[in-house]
């Protein structure tokens, strides 16, 4: 009888690790479909159908008895997630969605915080009640845990320890250093907050939590209560290591904290021996990694410096630089629509602004009815617009405008010598020409969109008030600009009726 229901364990852990080996499989088509606009909604359906499939075959295909009330305690969790994560996404506004990533990230870094505290106190609990009642070197007796765990998983005790000590500090990090961006990106933190010799601080902070890791996994110091020591003082390094970080700045910050989260899930499947939590973790870990350095390029800023807490510091504090000369030209609706009606090609240019008016829907209503005349219409898309990477492809693909006219910076800056009309909507800083002429200015360097080539150019704003980098932009002083000022909905609402009248 033990050895039918040895070999019908061991047939279920073959069907558990074809189910991982199928949730691997739809992870990396899933990511690949989201490399692509067109595909991306497909393939993020295709993914959540691997997780959902491993969930479901690690609830039901369990080697350990589990008590009744834990199913209940896991389907209850559940329940309450889904609800509150549909809700939550459902009601979101697309103004809102770069704080709702940030915050959604940080729970994931949570949760790898959560399991490593669990795992190792777990741990710490067989000891206790495998130790002899004249006491005992405490660690001493987790390291033999951790041994007999290994030959039961294949892991060393002191690679588990060390997964498990990882996933506690980068889970840690990642989740206090998201709740910090969101409070930045909602206003709630509008300002840097810069302690004096913060690089210092911040950078002995990480190599603390280095060496205090190093010592536990070790067996230098002992007890729970290091861990619990480690676990805060990785929470206050991933405050210390947003704070200083400028708004402007937050794409890659977002992308370097989904990072960390995912290498944290990949600790978690290295401590758990487990394939789908493995390769989810690095294909999260990898592509936010990827998408970090893609950001940084976009922002003119080496990869070091934001591991090294001298990301947002600019040559010069932020206004400062070359005095700007020369006269703002406004332009009426009228002549904005005359300009645009009799052009063969316009760029739109769309930012922050675009999504705080919400006003994506009239600016495709505007394309449509240029395209209806002849007009060839582009959207230039640089890397960093808005709060977070792809915040613009988002925010069109909303109001349903073709992936194919959305255009990436590289490839779109050759078009704008031979554009009539640049439409500049709620975009500053990536279009401030200060990023090639002023080396003085805090974004010199920094790759930005070449709309001052163009023959013509209209800029939306509300006021002159600086973008979100905090410097003023050339780009206004250009004699080819012309300034449309008003909220982006209301402006292109008039702009596409004087369109219409002009049939």
């Amino acid at each position: 009888m033990d050895l039918i229901t040895q070999g019908t364990g061991m047939n279920m852990q073959y069907v558990l690790d074809i189910i991982y080996l199928f949730a691997s499989v739809t992870f990396v088509i899933g990511l690949k479909m989201l490399s692509h606009p067109a595909t991306a909604r497909r393939g993020n359906l295709i993914a959540c159908a691997g997780m959902s499939a491993a969930i479901i075959g690690t609830i039901l295909i369990h080697d350990n008895k589990v008590q009744p009330i834990i199913y209940t305690l896991i389907l209850s969790a559940i329940g309450l997630g889904t609800i509150a994560g549909w809700l939550t996404a459902k009601k979101v506004q697309m103004t809102k969605m770069p704080e709702l990533v940030s915050i959604f990230n940080g729970m994931g870094g949570a949760c790898a915080a959560l399991i490593s505290l669990i795992e190792f106190q777990h741990m710490s609990h067989e000891v206790a009640l495998s130790l002899p009642e004249d006491g005992g070197n405490m660690m001493m007796q987790l390291i033999e845990t951790f041994k007999n765990l290994a030959q039961q998983g294949g892991m060393g005790h002191t690679a588990k320890l060390a997964m498990i000590m990882a996933g506690l500090v980068i889970g840690s990090v990642s989740f206090a250093g998201s709740i910090i961006a969101w409070a930045k990106l909602n206003g709630t933190l509008n300002k840097p907050i810069r302690l004096p010799q913060y690089n210092i601080i911040n950078n002995a902070l990480m190599l603390g939590l280095f060496v205090y890791a190093f010592l536990i996994v070790n067996g230098n110091v002992e007890g729970i209560m290091h861990v619990y020591m480690l676990f805060v003082a990785a929470l206050l390094y991933g405050v210390m290591f947003v704070l200083p970080i400028g708004g402007a700045d937050m794409p890659v910050v977002i992308s370097l904290l989904n990072s960390f989260t995912g290498l944290a899930a990949a600790c978690g499947g290295f401590m758990y021996n487990n394939k789908a939590m493995l390769t989810g973790g690095i294909l999260v870990g990898s592509a936010g990694t990827l998408l970090t350095l893609v950001m940084c390029k976009a922002m003119n800023r080496p990869l070091s410096n934001v591991i090294f807490g001298a990301f947002g510091a600019g040559t010069k504090a932020a206004g400062e630089g070359r005095e700007l000369s020369g006269s703002i030209k406004e332009i009426s609706i009228t002549d904005a629509a005359v300009l645009m009606n009799y052009s063969k090609k316009v760029i739109i240019v769309p930012g922050y602004g675009l999504a705080v008016a919400q006003a994506q829907h009239v600016i495709h209503e505007l394309e449509t009815i240029l395209e209806e005349r002849g007009v060839e219409v582009k959207y230039a898309i640089h890397p960093v617009a808005g709060r977070m990477p792809g915040h613009m492809n988002v925010l069109l693909a909303e109001s349903n405008v073709s992936y194919d006219k959305l255009v990436e910076m590289e490839e779109i800056n050759p078009e704008f010598a031979n554009t009539d009309v640049v439409l500049v909507v709620g975009a500053n800083d990536v279009v401030n020409p200060a990023a090639h002429n002023d080396s003085a200015s805090p974004i010199f360097g920094m790759p930005i969109l070449d709309v001052e080539n163009a023959k013509n150019i209209i800029v939306n704003k509300r006021s002159m008030n600086a973008g979100y980098a905090g410097i003023e932009n050339e780009l206004f002083y250009n004699p080819k600009n012309s300034m449309l000022f008003g909220d982006a909905k209301s402006a292109l609402t008039k702009l596409v009726s004087e369109l219409k009248a002009m049939d």
